[in-house]
């Protein structure tokens, strides 16, 4: 049993990368085609080494079979094409294509289906990784409470019991404007007092002067 979390997945096979896949599968064809068949065991042998089943080992061998009867009857016939009977030449020529298309046909389909099967290559993200929705791990008992109950925040209240304290109340202003009243009128007062002096004292030089 597993406890809570994510489900371990299960270790899959590693596949080579498709550049590799694509150039083995080129060499394997071009081989087939320029040996006329006569080399379509090897593309048999790295199927059945891939895919490990008991069809392609058994298909593998009949292949070598067909080869090696073909290999036979190619050398029995005369070395001159004019010698060969239409018979013969039909009979090469269809066993010829047979092997050759045959291999050809169902190599490509059994290996790229083994690979497709096995997932995507090594190295390479996987197409349906970023549709498929993951699921998070349940969390434990007290943070489901706590999630699902949330606290709520209470906002401070004012205490009654605490006194503010008054603002302060503003000095009075019409006794500081009294005062300096009583100043200017002091001012005013010298001042005529200065000028009546100095205009006796004018008045009177001037009646000297005379």
């Amino acid at each position: 049993m597993h406890g809570y979390g994510p489900t371990p997945q299960q270790p899959t096979t590693p596949r080579p990368s498709q550049a590799t896949l694509t150039a083995v599968r080129v060499i394997l064809v071009t081989v087939t085609v320029l040996s006329c068949s006569l080399l379509a065991w090897a593309a048999m042998l790295r199927l059945a080494i891939v895919t490990r089943r008991p069809r392609d080992w058994i298909l593998l061998v009949v292949v070598a079979l067909l080869n090696g009867g073909l290999f036979v009857f190619i050398m029995a016939t005369p070395d001159d094409p004019d010698d060969m009977s239409d018979a013969a030449a039909a009979v090469l020529f269809l066993w010829l294509i047979g092997v050759l298309a045959g291999v050809i046909t169902y190599y490509l389909y059994a290996e790229i289906r083994h690979y497709n099967s096995l997932g995507t290559p090594r190295g390479a993200p996987s197409p349906y990784a970023a549709t498929v929705p993951t699921h998070p791990a349940p969390l434990p008992y007290q943070q489901q409470h706590s999630a699902q109950h949330p606290v709520q925040q209470q906002a401070p209240q004012p205490n009654p019991y605490t006194q503010q304290a008054p603002p302060p109340t503003p000095t009075p202003a019409p006794q500081r404007l009294d005062q300096v009243r009583a100043e200017l009128d002091e001012l005013s007062d010298y001042l005529r007092k200065e000028h009546k002096e100095h205009k006796e004292h004018k008045e009177h030089k001037d009646g000297e002067g005379r």
